[in-house]
């Protein structure tokens, strides 16, 4: 979200003759669609005057230049769940990727709700403010280092790469930002560093401790963040519903990357997921809950 858009009422004005018998019954409708055009429609039905029925509709197409999320990491195997799931809720969305052939397999090459642009986060904050541009509202990180023989991949990435874009956003004005970091990042504070996954997380380049530090650097930015930690991802569809926690408590668990990319764009959606950091996997015995009570549910540090 993007912050989503708000559509907030304006008058309807009806002017009618004087000498015609007094209105009995004046309902409005009002529909909204998000699209490249946004088109607002006001339909004025069944308006009763005497013994005729008058029915009235007017239209007004305002033609605006739509805003777009920007999501870095686009191609990845979260990234790419979140760019469809924003184009599923109307959002327009600026696909950010290093290799733009992959990006035109991996992607949907028909949406016209759907750009894609070269973004490399590891090349500075000047290049990503040019790939951001002026039309995007927010910005959701989907990041990730290739594990190999560069022990430095991780930060150079999940850190370094985090601050560029977050700096890239203030150079843009852009004031909203989602990351998707993981649990256990924080595990040493915990007690956890013991834990096996904390150790295989780490044995990378010290990965959690990257994402950990770059962490601090978004909250300390002033910029409004929602920072989600995923348990372990799998890539089958979802099995639970979602079990959503504040920092430093989840040690353990999975979920699926469909429910972290819809917890993402969420997240947009919800002004109770800023300025705060969630833990999430999935239980299948957990209940379903609403995205505005998990949200609200988390308290902010």
């Amino acid at each position: 979200m993007a912050t989503p858009l708000i559509l907030r009422n304006c008058p309807t004005l009806c002017t009618l003759n004087s000498n015609q018998p007094p209105l009995r019954t004046l309902t409005l409708t009002k529909h909204f669609s998000v699209s490249t055009t946004k088109t607002w429609s006001h339909s004025i039905n069944s308006t009763k005057m005497g013994k005729s029925e008058i029915t009235e509709e007017a239209e007004e197409n305002v033609s605006v230049k739509q805003k777009k999320i920007f999501v870095a990491g686009a191609t990845g195997s979260s990234g790419k769940r979140i760019v469809e799931q924003l184009l599923a809720k109307g959002f327009a969305v600026k696909a950010g990727v290093r290799d733009l052939d992959k990006a035109k397999t991996t992607l949907s090459k028909d949406n016209p709700s759907l750009q894609i642009v070269k973004a490399d986060v590891t090349e500075g904050s000047a290049k990503l403010s040019e790939a951001i541009g002026d039309d995007s509202e927010a910005v959701v990180c989907a990041t990730g280092f290739r594990p190999g023989w560069d022990l430095f991949a991780p930060w150079k990435v999940d850190n370094f790469g985090t601050v560029n874009l977050v700096e890239a956003c203030r150079k843009r004005g852009v004031n909203r930002f989602i990351l998707i970091s993981s649990i256990l990042v924080n595990g040493a504070a915990m007690g956890q560093i013991l834990n096996p996954a904390y150790i295989f997380l780490n044995v990378f380049g010290l990965t959690l401790i990257a994402k950990l530090q770059a962490e601090q650097y978004i909250r300390k930015s002033g910029i409004n963040y929602t920072i989600i930690r995923p348990g372990g991802l799998r890539n089958e569809p979802p099995t639970g519903n979602i079990v959503m926690e504040t920092e430093d408590t989840l040690y353990e668990g999975t979920i699926s990357r469909d429910q972290v990319a819809e917890v993402a764009v969420e997240a947009l959606l919800h002004p109770e997921s800023s300025y705060k950091v969630v833990e999430i996997i999935s239980r299948v015995d957990a209940p379903k809950r609403s995205y505005e009570d998990l949200f609200g549910s988390i308290k902010q540090r």
